[in-house]
C-alpha cells in the first residue's frame, strides 16, 4: 500500500512536470524567426515529445487504477466446470512443434477431462498433421485453401463445434498442466457469488446481467530467448521484449475493458464470438480485432498476469522485422476497420486507450525526430529550439528526471527507459513507411506466418545490412559530436553539456542496435530449460547406480550435477530416470562432456526417450513448467556494462567443454612394486597424470601400485604428456577390471584427500 501510495505520488509529480515542460516548449521554444526548415524541424520535435509523453500519461492513469479492476477468482464445485474446446491452428507449421502442443495439451487438469475436447486445427489439410491428431486421439479440422488465413481457420473450427468455452492456442505455445484450471472459473463468475470467504451460487435476484466475460488472456511468454536477449548477449539480465505488453501494459487494460487478445494461450466466450459473427476477415490482426468487436458489443476482456503457456519466439532479425510489420499494419487496420476510437459503442477510457495503440506506433517515428534533433543542431547548425542553457536545466532536467523514476514504477522493473528506446530505435527504420502508408489506407493484405525456424550460423554480413541506417546515424552521430565539442574548454563545454548528453544517449541507443543486428551465432537446435528435478543414473553394464540432480534439460540433451566425481564411461549407453512431482521419462544417454562445477560436478549427455510414453512424459519434465529466463529488469546492469559485455563476448573466443571424464587433482606420491615411483597429479580414470618419475620405468613399460585398500592399479607409462608439456601420461590398464568388482568409488576414496572422502560414496 505504502508503495502504491508512492508511485502515484511520483505519477502525479511527474504529469504536473511534464505538462509545465510541454507548455513551456510550444509556447516560448518554437524558432519562429530561423527560416521556415527550422520552424519545421521545431515544431515536429515538440509533436513527437507531446505524443511520447501523452501515450505514457495514459499509461500512469491505467496504472493507478489496477488493483480497483481485479476480478475475483471463484472456487467452484467441479460439476460446474463446463464443456470446453481447445483450438490448435496450425498453418504451415512441421509436425514436431504441434506435436509438444498437442501433447501438453493432453496432459491439462480438469475436473471432467471428457469435457475437454481438442482439435487440430489445420489450414493446409496436411495428411501427416491428421496423422498426428489419431496419433494422439484428438479431433482433426481440415479446412484446405488457406481461405480467408487463420479467421478462415478458426470460424471453420467454430462451425464444426458446440462447447461454451474455446481456448485458442498458436501452434507453438504449449500450455502448462494449470492453464484451464486458472482460466476457466472466470466465466463463473456470473454463476457464483463470493459471501465472506465462501462462494456459493447465485440466486435469480442477484443475477448480474451486465456482467458478460467475453475472453480471458493470459501473457504470451516464450521459453526461448528472444533476440534482444540473445544478440545482446543479456539473456540474463532483461526479460522478454513481449514481456512489457503482455505482464504490464495488458493488465493495465483491465481498467479501461481495452484487453488485446493477443491469439492464443486465451478463453473465449463462444456466446461472445456468436454475437460479433466469428473471427473478423478484413484485417491481418484478427485476434485483436476479434477483441475490440467484443468490447463494442458490452463483453468484458480480462487478462491475468501469470504465465500459463510459452512457445517458441523468433530467432532471426528479417522474421523479427516482418512480425512487427504485420502487427502495425494490421493494429492500424482493426483500429480503422472498428472505429474503435471514436466508437460511441465504447466507454471515454477504452477510446483513449485505442488512441494511445494508434500513437505507439508512432513513437518510431518520433524515435528518428530525437536521433536527428541533436544532429541537426550540432553539425548542420539548425536552430531547432529557441532557449538558453539555464531555462534547459530548469524545465526538462527536473521533469526528465521525475519521467525515468515514474517509467521504472510503471513497468514493474519489465522495462527501463533505456531498453524503450532501444527497442525504439532498432525497429525504427522500418517500421516508420508501414505505418504511414497504412495510416493513409494503402494496406497490406496478406497473411504472413512468422518464421520461428533457427537460422543456421551466424549470416552476420546478410543481417548487417539491416543495420545500415543505424550505422548511418551513428556516423553522424560522431562526426557532430566532434564539430560542436572541438575548440570548446571550461564554461563553453560545462554549456554544451547537454547537447553532448543528448548525442551520446542517442549513440549508446545505435551501438546497441549495431550489435543486434551483427547478432550471434546459435550452436543449440534446441533450448537448454533449466530444471531441478530428481535423476536416477544407472550403468547396468558395469551394475554402477547414482542419484543426481538436473541443471538444464532439452529435447536432445541434458545436464545433471552430483556433488562428487563418479564413473561413467564415455561412447557407452547410460540409463536415466528423470522424475519430477507429475512426470516421469526413461532416457538411454550418453555423456557429452564433464565439468568441474563448485563443488561438485556437471554431466551432460545427449539423450533419447525409450519409448513413446517415455518421449511425452519427457517433453512434459521440459515444458510443463515456469520458465528459467528473467521476470525482471537487472536493476544492477548499466549501459557501460552492457557494452563492456558484448565487447568481451565478441572479441574473446568461447572455449568449449571437451572432456568426457572427470578430472581430478591430486599431489599423491606413490611406490611402484618394481621400487620406482612418482607423484600423481590428477586423475580422469583413464589415465593419471605425473611428474618426478625415477627408477626403471620408461616409455611403454608397466608398473603396479597398491592403494591403501589394496586395490590393485596397473599402470602403462605412454610416453605422452599433457598439453603443457610438464606431466607424463599413464594409463590405467585394469580400470573395465575395477569397475567390474564395484571398486571404482572405493580407488576414489583411496585417491581422495581425507578432507574430501565424505563426497566420494557408493552409488
Amino acid at each position: 500500500m505504502q508503495n502504491e501510495k508512492r508511485q502515484n505520488i511520483f505519477f502525479v509529480i511527474t504529469m504536473i512536470l511534464m505538462t509545465i515542460y510541454l507548455l513551456w516548449r510550444m509556447f516560448f521554444t518554437l524558432p519562429w524567426g530561423e527560416g521556415v526548415l527550422n520552424v519545421i524541424f521545431g515544431m515536429l520535435l515538440i509533436v513527437a515529445e507531446t505524443v511520447t509523453v501523452l501515450t505514457t500519461f495514459e499509461l500512469f492513469f491505467q496504472k493507478m487504477q489496477k488493483k480497483r479492476t481485479q476480478l475475483d477468482f471463484p472456487i467452484v464445485p467441479p460439476e460446474y466446470y463446463p464443456h470446453v474446446d481447445v483450438f490448435i491452428a496450425t498453418h504451415n507449421e512441421p509436425v514436431d512443434l504441434l506435436y509438444k502442443t498437442v501433447n501438453a495439451c493432453t496432459f491439462m487438469d480438469y475436473p471432467d477431462k471428457q469435457k475437454v475436447h481438442i482439435y487440430l486445427c489445420d489450414d493446409g489439410a496436411r495428411p501427416e498433421v491428421e496423422e498426428l491428431a489419431n496419433q494422439f486421439g484428438v479431433g482433426y479440422l481440415g479446412f484446405p485453401g488457406n481461405k480467408d488465413a487463420k479467421s478462415g481457420n478458426l470460424n471453420n473450427a467454430l462451425s464444426k463445434t458446440t462447447s461454451p468455452l474455446i481456448a485458442t492456442f498458436d501452434a507453438d505455445m504449449i500450455p502448462q498442466h494449470t492453464f484451464l484450471m486458472k482460466t476457466v472459473p472466470y466465466f463463473l463468475l456470473s454463476t457464483f457469488i463470493k459471501e465472506g470467504e465462501e462462494w456459493r451460487l447465485r440466486r435469480e435476484d442477484e443475477m448480474d446481467e451486465k456482467f458478460k466475460l467475453g475472453l480471458v488472456q493470459t501473457p504470451q511468454s516464450f521459453y526461448n530467448p528472444d533476440l534482444f536477449q540473445f544478440n545482446l548477449y543479456a539473456e540474463q539480465g532483461i526479460p522478454n521484449e513481449q514481456d512489457f505488453f503482455s505482464r504490464e501494459v495488458n493488465i493495465l487494460r483491465n481498467a479501461s475493458n481495452a484487453v488485446a487478445y493477443t491469439g492464443s494461450n486465451t478463453i473465449i466466450s463462444r456466446q461472445g464470438m456468436v454475437d460479433i459473427g466469428g473471427f473478423p476477415l478484413n484485417t491481418i490482426t484478427e485476434d485483436f480485432e476479434t477483441s475490440i468487436r467484443l468490447q463494442q458489443e458490452g463483453y468484458i476482456t480480462y487478462a491475468t498476469q501469470e504465465v500459463q503457456a510459452a512457445g517458441q519466439t523468433t530467432t532471426t532479425v528479417p522474421s523479427m522485422i516482418k512480425q512487427r510489420i504485420r502487427w502495425a499494419r494490421g493494429i492500424i487496420q482493426s483500429l480503422q476497420n472498428t472505429r474503435a476510437p471514436f466508437s460511441e459503442k465504447l466507454p471515454f477510457w477504452t477510446r483513449v486507450t485505442y488512441v494511445s495503440s494508434f500513437l505507439y506506433w508512432w513513437s518510431f517515428f518520433n524515435r528518428l525526430i530525437f536521433i536527428l534533433s541533436p544532429i541537426l543542431f550540432a553539425l548542420f547548425d539548425f536552430q531547432i529550439v529557441n532557449t538558453t542553457f539555464w531555462q534547459i536545466l530548469i524545465f526538462w532536467l527536473p521533469s526528465y528526471f521525475f519521467y525515468s523514476l515514474s517509467m521504472r514504477y510503471l513497468s514493474s522493473n519489465i522495462r527501463n527507459q533505456r531498453w524503450s528506446q532501444v527497442i525504439d530505435t532498432i525497429f525504427m527504420p522500418y517500421l516508420i513507411w508501414p505505418v504511414i502508408l497504412e495510416t493513409l489506407g494503402i494496406r497490406e493484405k496478406k497473411f504472413k506466418v512468422t518464421n520461428k525456424s533457427r537460422s543456421n550460423g551466424r549470416k552476420w554480413m546478410s543481417t548487417l545490412l539491416y543495420a545500415l541506417p543505424h550505422i548511418f546515424l551513428l556516423l553522424l552521430s560522431i562526426a557532430a559530436i566532434i564539430r560542436y565539442a572541438s575548440g570548446k574548454y571550461g564554461i563553453a563545454l560545462f554549456f554544451s553539456s547537454i547537447i553532448i548528453f543528448w548525442l551520446v544517449h542517442n549513440m549508446i541507443a545505435l551501438c546497441y542496435a549495431l550489435f543486434f543486428m551483427i547478432g550471434r551465432r546459435a550452436y543449440r537446435e534446441t533450448e537448454r530449460i533449466r530444471a531441478q528435478e530428481d535423476v536416477t543414473i544407472r550403468y547396468k553394464a558395469r551394475n554402477l547406480q547414482y542419484e543426481a540432480k538436473t541443471v538444464d534439460v532439452s529435447e536432445q540433451g541434458i545436464a545433471f550435477y552430483v556433488p562428487y566425481p563418479i564413473y561413467l564411461p564415455e561412447k557407452e549407453t547410460i540409463s536415466l530416470v528423470v522424475k519430477s512431482e507429475r512426470y516421469e521419462a526413461n532416457l538411454d544417454a550418453v555423456i557429452v562432456y564433464v565439468k568441474q562445477d563448485g563443488a561438485g560436478w556437471r554431466y551432460s549427455a545427449t539423450v533419447q526417450p525409450i519409448n513413446e510414453t517415455d518421449n511425452r512424459q519427457y517433453m512434459q519434465i521440459i515444458y510443463d513448467r515456469k520458465h528459467s529466463l528473467p521476470e525482471q529488469m537487472n536493476l544492477w546492469d548499466t549501459a557501460y556494462d552492457d557494452m563492456l559485455r558484448n565487447v568481451k563476448k565478441r572479441v574473446v573466443q568461447q572455449r568449449s567443454d571437451q572432456r568426457k571424464m572427470p578430472r581430478l587433482s591430486m599431489e599423491l606420491p606413490v611406490t611402484f612394486t618394481n621400487h620406482s615411483g612418482c607423484i600423481l597429479r590428477s586423475f580422469n580414470y583413464r589415465f593419471f597424470s605425473a611428474t618426478g618419475l625415477h627408477g626403471n620405468i620408461s616409455a611403454g613399460s608397466i608398473v603396479t601400485f597398491m592403494t591403501k585398500s589394496n586395490i590393485e592399479v596397473i599402470l602403462k607409462h605412454t610416453g605422452n604428456t599433457t598439453a603443457n608439456h610438464r606431466e607424463v601420461l599413464l594409463s590405467v590398464e585394469n580400470i573395465d577390471d575395477i569397475v567390474e568388482r564395484g571398486l571404482i568409488n572405493q580407488l576414489l576414496n583411496d585417491l581422495t584427500p581425507p578432507q574430501s572422502e565424505s563426497f566420494i560414496r557408493e552409488g
